[in-house]
C-alpha cells in the first residue's frame, strides 16, 4: 500500500508490509516443446508411429532383400548375422518381409482411418441435424453394426478378389457406421445450442450452419475416433491375411508372414514372433497417439498449470 493509503487509517492501526513472492511465478512453455512435454502420452506415441511410417518408407535402404526372392537351400534359418530375423520356409529372408510388410499395414490403417472418418462424418451430419434422414439412415447403420466387424470384412473380401484396395474397402465399410453414430450424437447435442437457435431465426441456410457452427466442434471426437479405426484396421488386415482372405502371399504383410510360420510354432518360433511384435508395437503406439489426443483435445481432462 502506498504512503497515502497509510496516512489515511485510524490512529493505531498498522498496514500489513505486503508479502513477497516465495516462489517464482510458472511460465507455461509454449509451441511444439511445451505441447509435448505438458502430453508425453502423444510424444511417445507420435514418436513409435513415425518411428514406424519411416521403417516402412525407407525400407529399401535398411539393408534389406528382395522379399519376393526364393532360396530354397536356405529355408528355415536361425536368426544370424545372415538372416537379422531368420528365414521362412521358402527362404526369404524375415528381416526384409517384416519391414516391407509395414507398408501395407500402415496403408490399410491410414486409408480406412481417412476414408471411414470422411464417409462416417457426412453420414452423421446429415442424420444428427436432419431428423426425416435419421431415422432411416441410423436404421441402416443399426443393422451393419449388429454384425461384427470381422465378419462383415470377411462376407465382402469373399465377394472380391484379395488385394490391398479391396481390403481397405471391406474394413471401411465396416468402420462407417461406428463413426457415424459417434458424430451423430455429437450433432444432437450442438444442435440444441443457443447459437444454432440464432442462426436458424436469423435465416442462415441448412448447409450454411452444418458448415459454420457444427463442423468445426465435431473434428476433436472425430479425430480421437480416427485413431482408433487405424489402430483396429492393422489388426482387422492381419486377420483377414492371417486366414488367407487379406493380400495375397505375394505381397508381404505381417499377417500372411504369421500365417506362414504358425504350422512352425513349436520348433521356428521366430517366424510369427518379429511380424508380431511390429504390429503389437505399431497398434500400441497409434492408441498411445489416440489416448493423449483425447485427453489433450477434452477440456475436462487437460492439464491446466
Amino acid at each position: 500500500m502506498g504512503g497515502g493509503s497509510a496516512a489515511s487509517l485510524p490512529p493505531g492501526v498498522n498496514a500489513a508490509v505486503p508479502m513477497q513472492d516465495i516462489m517464482p511465478p510458472v511460465k507455461p512453455k509454449k509451441g511444439v516443446i511445451g505441447f509435448l512435454r505438458r502430453n508425453p502420452t502423444i510424444a511417445i506415441g507420435g514418436f513409435l508411429v513415425l518411428l514406424m511410417v519411416c521403417i516402412a518408407i525407407f525400407a529399401p535402404f535398411l539393408f534389406t532383400k528382395d522379399p519376393t526372392a526364393l532360396a530354397p537351400a536356405l529355408r528355415t534359418r536361425e536368426p544370424s548375422a545372415r538372416f537379422w530375423f531368420g528365414s521362412d520356409m521358402l527362404g526369404r529372408d524375415i528381416y526384409s518381409r517384416v519391414l516391407y510388410g509395414a507398408r501395407v499395414s500402415l496403408t490399410v490403417g491410414f486409408a480406412v482411418a481417412i476414408c471411414a472418418s470422411a464417409i462416417g462424418l457426412f453420414i452423421g451430419l446429415v442424420s444428427g441435424f436432419i431428423r426425416v434422414a435419421d431415422s432411416i439412415i441410423m436404421r441402416i447403420m443399426d443393422g451393419m453394426m449388429s454384425i461384427p466387424s470381422i465378419l462383415l470384412a470377411i462376407a465382402l473380401m469373399a465377394l472380391t478378389r484379395g488385394s490391398v484396395g479391396n481390403v481397405v474397402l471391406a474394413i471401411t465399410v465396416a468402420e462407417i457406421p461406428r463413426v457415424s453414430r459417434l458424430v451423430r450424437g455429437v450433432v444432437l447435442s450442438l444442435r440444441e445450442q443457443p447459437y444454432v437457435d440464432a442462426a436458424v431465426a436469423s435465416g442462415t441456410r441448412t448447409p450454411m450452419i452444418i458448415i459454420r457452427h457444427i463442423l468445426p466442434n465435431t473434428l476433436a471426437p472425430l479425430t480421437v475416433q480416427a485413431t482408433y479405426i487405424c489402430a483396429s484396421a492393422m489388426i482387422t488386415e492381419a486377420i483377414l491375411s492371417f486366414i488367407g482372405a487379406g493380400t495375397p502371399p505375394i505381397i508381404p504383410s505381417w499377417g500372411n508372414i504369421m500365417a506362414e510360420g504358425r504350422a512352425l510354432w513349436q520348433v521356428k518360433p521366430y517366424i510369427v514372433f518379429f511380424p508380431a511384435i511390429f504390429l503389437s508395437i505399431t497398434v500400441l503406439a497409434v492408441n498411445l497417439l489416440g489416448d493423449g489426443l483425447r485427453d489433450a483435445l477434452d477440456p475436462r481432462m487437460a492439464k491446466r498449470l
